[in-house]
């Protein structure tokens, strides 16, 4: 069978399995996903081995060490990943769940019903966790799904993949209503986004170029982020020290992700005090400064000049964009010019400068005095994130449950008729 006969086949597999899924019990559910975490937990050593295999690989081929490090699994992974099974079979099944109703003056009562988005594909690079996070979930919010992780997890992908398996086996689900594509071909790709007739939405996770190849060709509805450039705003009167350390977390802890911090914006009332405690505190764990011209002096032998293309990028890197401002408008006007939509923060007391803050900053996830890392599913109690929309339509910021579903309008008459 070629490829395009291939993926045909396991689209229209995920639609039969999917009209089945959507009908699933909560209780089939919550028992499949228990199951899997009991497998994931019994097998561990039999994942470590496959990705073993994956790392031995992505070395011998000169992988980077931020790919690397999201290839990696390890025992406190696998524990993590289990927990995202059992806290994901214990939330509320939002499937069926009729969200409002209101009555018309005609008798008729109008609802919003929430109903399965129907059949997903992901698109994914590195993280072997991401198979995971994205079967659960679409199982809980009774979809169908279809992934194709990078060839550089492809063992590690396909030993998750038979406890998924056999862990909808378990309670007589269907075990096509969760596919992982077993070539590595990239060929999959395109003929995954030529197929409308039975996919209902691409999700591509992984860096910018596959992101936009994934949009340029795909027939159906693209969730989507393409980078995430996630900025820290400095407010007048901020509390510095727990400033320092809320900057510290978000780019030091994994700079290679996409809700690290890149940029740094600082009023300038609080740049001669806290800049130098900046450069004290992550200089030592390695960073590199790209200032502007005002904040260069402030900031030591780590800092270097910013060039214009510093701005907007993502650097998946110990690189910290630097720059001093005026007032809030003026961070307001940068995170506007050169923000990607997914993170940003401010560190403030003032409750009004906050409130501003959240309401102009237009991101997926705005915060005040955190970090911008917990921009993620599980931090926010989704339980676990099929991916991070940026794109606003159907879903802003990380997708769980509810996020893999949408509504539709739900009728009950009593013999009336339109006049």
């Amino acid at each position: 069978m070629n490829i395009a006969s291939q993926i045909e086949d396991m689209g229209r597999r995920a639609r039969a399995a999917g009209r089945r899924l959507a009908a699933a019990s909560p209780a089939a559910k919550a028992g499949a996903l228990d199951h899997l975490a009991t497998l994931l937990e019994q097998r561990q050593d039999v994942i470590l081995a496959a990705n073993a295999a994956d790392l031995a690989a992505a070395a011998e081929a000169g992988m980077d060490a931020p790919r690397m490090d999201r290839l990696r699994l390890t025992p406190a992974t696998i524990a993590e990943m289990a927990a995202a099974c059992r806290h994901v079979a214990a939330l509320p099944d939002p499937v069926g769940a009729i969200e409002t109703q209101w009555q018309r003056p005609n008798g008729l009562l109008v609802g919003k019903m929430r109903i399965p988005l129907g059949v997903i594909a992901m698109i994914y690079e590195s993280r072997p966790n991401v198979t995971i996070d994205s079967a659960i979930l679409c199982l809980k919010a009774g979809n169908a799904v279809i992934l194709r992780g990078g060839s550089e997890a492809i063992h590690s992908n396909l030993a998750l993949a038979a406890l998924i398996t056999e862990a909808l086996s378990s309670v007589g689900l269907p075990a096509e209503a969760v596919q992982v594509v077993s070539t590595t071909d990239r060929a999959v790709i395109a003929e995954l986004c030529k197929l409308e007739e039975h996919i209902d939405v691409i999700i591509p996770r992984g860096g910018e170029t596959l992101i936009r190849a994934v949009v340029d060709m795909a027939r159906m509805p693209v969730l989507k982020h393409y980078k995430g450039v996630c900025h820290a705003y400095i407010d007048s009167g901020a509390d510095l020290a727990q400033a320092v350390e809320i900057i510290h977390n978000a780019k030091v802890q994994r700079p290679g992700v996409c809700n690290a911090l890149e940029g740094l914006l600082v009023h300038r009332d609080e740049a001669a005090a806290f800049l130098p405690a900046i450069a004290e505190r992550l200089g030592s764990d390695g960073v590199e400064f790209r200032a502007c011209p005002a904040s260069l002096p402030l900031l030591g032998d780590s800092a270097i000049p910013m060039k214009g293309e510093d701005n907007g990028q993502e650097f998946h890197d110990l690189i910290l964009l630097v720059r001093i401002v005026d007032d809030m408008d003026e961070a307001l006007a940068h995170i506007a010019a050169y923000g990607s939509n997914h993170t940003e923060i401010i560190c403030t007391r003032d409750h009004g400068n906050a409130m501003r803050f959240l309401r102009e900053a237009d991101a997926s996830m705005v915060a005040v005095n955190a970090s911008s890392r917990f921009n993620d599913g599980g931090q926010l109690g989704l339980g676990a994130e099929i991916g991070i929309s940026t794109s606003k339509l159907h879903s802003y910021g990380p997708m769980g449950v509810q996020e893999l579903t949408t509504t539709k309008f739900v009728v009950f008459g009593a013999g009336q008729i339109r006049q």
